[in-house]
């Protein structure tokens, strides 16, 4: 059932798809809408009977292109929801190692006994060691942390390449001790949008009660974790 927040979303998407400045450049290179205009008059786009069968094709042409960052997840329509972040958010506490609990499936994290180690270094960032256990073979991947907006510390960015930006890891809430709900999302062209959501802790197990919990407060902020599935933390004492 499609609540009213998305039907609002999908309503704003779909004007927003009709007013898109890439969707409309990719028209015009591909020759589907033959307007004249002046460089100070760009064309209005069409979107009557012949503009949605026009914008079908422009889909068609744009859609390829996006594919690679919507495939691993289910997208959802409109931009990204803003959830309230961790208030008065501690950088310095948060280091340490955190075990994933719970998780929306995500097509980078296919293993088990799934963990990620933060550890502060001395120009403020912090170093980020993520393993998981993937056919019998224990793999690690490095990355690093960063503050990305003073104003609202609880706002992570976090890369594991040099040549790719920061993406978002935003922390919605912590006690520090025990648990942590971390959310990221990316939005495409503020369409629709792609997201992920983790329970984390710092043992391998949370009481019944703390994930409910998690789960209600993602929900409070628009996000929709109802395909979030519990991660394994089985036999992780046996490490290959």
């Amino acid at each position: 059932m499609v609540t009213q927040w998305e039907a609002e979303q999908r309503s704003r998407a779909q004007e927003r798809l009709e007013s898109s400045p890439l969707v409309t450049l990719i028209c015009l290179i591909s020759n589907i809408r033959r307007t004249t205009h002046t460089a100070w008059n760009p064309p209005t786009p069409d979107f009557g009977t012949a503009g949605v069968e026009k914008m079908q094709v422009c889909l068609m042409v744009i859609l390829p292109l996006l594919w690679p960052l919507i495939n691993a997840q289910v997208p959802h329509w409109g931009p990204c929801p803003e959830p309230v972040t961790q208030p008065a958010f501690n950088f310095k506490l948060f280091m340490g190692r955190w075990f994933e609990i719970a998780k929306l499936p995500a097509q980078f994290e296919k293993g088990r006994c799934i963990e990620t180690n933060f550890t502060l270094q001395f120009d403020g960032t912090a170093r980020v060691l993520s393993s998981e256990i993937l056919k019998g073979e224990l793999r690690t991947i490095e990355g690093t942390a960063v503050v990305e907006d003073k104003k609202n510390p609880a706002k992570l960015g976090i890369s594991f390449s040099y040549v790719l930006p920061y993406t978002p890891y935003w922390i919605i809430s912590t006690d520090y001790v025990n648990s942590a709900l971390v959310y990221s999302c990316t939005d495409v062209l503020r369409l629709f949008h792609v997201d992920f959501a983790w329970i984390l802790g710092r043992s391998r197990s949370l009481p019944d009660s703390t994930i409910n919990h998690g789960k209600e407060v993602f929900t409070k902020n628009n996000i929709d974790v109802s395909r979030m599935v519990a991660s394994r933390q089985q036999g992780c004492d046996k490490l290959p």
